[in-house]
């Protein structure tokens, strides 16, 4: 099993470095990036004459040029009309191209942080940096570059590397399809990409995302009168466009168990999953959820009813029967499972056989198809588990996520080859999205060397 020792590094002084530079460059870059509003354009219409994703992109660019990485190119591109990216790359001394991914636009502000928190207020505290963005992730062009500058620091032979660091991954990538269309000929075959944009189950070992889910998504809206009227005159004649709702929802989803009825939603598990999974119920802190719990997080389809109109808050409600219900449904689908064809399976299953001669509707909004990593190559699973007992003292684990993250299939479909190391900070409570985000900063140090190590043994696999 490749080891640091084996790939030839000092796994001591590589995590000394890294330390060192995380804590004397990296965090105070940080805390200068969280300050920064660079909401992704679904968030911020006006974000190119705001210029905070530019802001965004000029700290990144400012640091990864001081960097004392011979060889190493950085260029800012920028497509018309569309976010810009940062591209560096560097020729290497093995066969192979890795391809290292990351992002700089950010969620929005989410209401519900505490008292000394905030979106753009980075504090410090208990070695985790809260604020937007530092863990989702703005973090991964800092690492990415570092694991690559203790390589060089010890001489450790690498492939070429390229890295494209995005502005919109959190509207969806959209931007992201032009750029690798246009960079094509410049990145060339990658053999591996490394991604820092997911999960991690617990901050105790190197975890392995192997899979994502897809979404459908959309607005049901059922409608029984042209305007609301009192419910004694017409309860009883006139259907509850709630209920409605409720029985269309009831095709779904069994509302005891949660159980997606229709087939068209459910796909075959690979074993393989199945048995990560397993592995990965049994540690902490998820040793109450079980494997069963894992699965049904990563490959099973859940719904969520995640908005409402038509329904007054509960100080204006009268007795009033309103005239029509209109609810934001949020399918989450298998892994396997298309996620265009699914939104229109939705519409067609909620509005056939409209009940009681309501009007109903289904006007999708959002569908993704999610992303199934190729099976693990040997030497990358022997190099991760190696790296996460070098550095975190335990095995390394693998498995899937929950939620949908759009440039995985893009990139999967670019390079349908590749083997893919895509894992992330975004470990238990650190809420990215939410209030209160943070980033657990021994985990990201460990998670650095771990990279850097992968990349030697990705150079020094037979």
């Amino acid at each position: 099993m490749p080891t640091a020792t084996s790939v030839g590094i000092d796994a001591k002084s590589l995590q000394e470095t890294v330390s060192l530079k995380w804590d004397d460059e990296i965090v105070p870059r940080l805390i200068d990036y969280i300050r920064i509003p660079c909401k992704s354009p679904h968030f911020d219409s006006e974000w190119a004459s705001n210029g905070y994703i530019d802001a965004a992109v000029a700290l990144a660019e400012k640091w990864a040029r001081a960097q004392d990485i011979p060889g190493l190119t950085i260029e800012v591109i920028r497509l018309e009309d569309r976010t810009p990216v940062i591209f560096f790359e560097i020729d290497g001394d093995a066969p192979g191209t890795v391809l290292m991914y990351g992002h700089l636009d950010k969620q929005p502000e989410m209401t519900g942080w505490r008292d000394g928190l905030g979106p753009w207020t980075p504090v410090l505290h208990d070695d985790k940096l809260y604020g937007r963005g530092g863990a989702d992730d703005g973090y991964s062009i800092f690492a990415s570059l570092l694991a690559l500058s203790a390589l060089k620091e010890q001489g450790i032979a690498h492939a070429r590397i390229v890295g494209l660091i995005e502005c919109c991954e959190e509207s969806g990538s959209y931007d992201l399809p032009a750029y690798l269309s246009a960079l094509k000929p410049r990145i060339g075959d990658v053999d591996l990409v490394i991604g820092l944009d997911s999960g991690c189950g617990n901050y105790e070992q190197l975890w392995m995302t192997t899979s994502l889910r897809g979404i459908a998504a959309g607005t049901l809206k059922v409608e029984v009168l042209n305007e609301g009227v009192h419910s004694g005159d017409a309860s009883g004649v006139v259907p509850s466009s709630f209920r409605i709702a409720r029985q269309l929802i009831d095709r779904i989803e069994d509302a005891s168990t949660g159980h997606i009825l229709p087939k068209e939603f459910h796909c075959d598990i690979p074993t393989e999953r199945i048995e990560q999974a397993d592995l990965a119920g049994n540690t902490q802190p998820m040793t109450d959820v079980h494997g069963e719990a894992v699965l049904n997080r990563t490959w099973r389809p859940f719904l969520s009813v995640v908005g409402a109109q038509g329904m007054p808050a509960i100080k204006d409600a009268g007795n009033v029967l309103r005239p029509y219900t209109a609810l934001k449904l949020s399918l989450r689908i298998p892994p396997l499972i298309d996620g265009e064809g699914a939104t229109q399976d939705m519409k067609r299953v909620l509005e056939s056989d409209p009940p009681l001669g309501a009007k109903v509707t289904f006007e999708p909004d959002q569908s993704a198809t999610g992303w199934h990593a190729l099976a693990t190559a040997p030497w990358l699973k022997e190099i991760v588990d190696a790296a996460s007992k070098q550095f975190y003292g335990k095995p390394a684990m693998m498995m899937g996520e929950g939620g949908t993250i759009p440039f995985m299939a893009m990139l999967g479909q670019s390079f349908p080859d590749a083997q893919f190391l895509i894992t992330g900070v975004l470990g238990p409570k650190s809420n990215a999205h939410g209030p209160n985000e943070f980033l657990h900063i021994p985990y990201a140090k460990k998670l650095t060397a771990c990279v850097a190590q992968v990349l030697a043994g990705h150079a020094a696999r037979a």
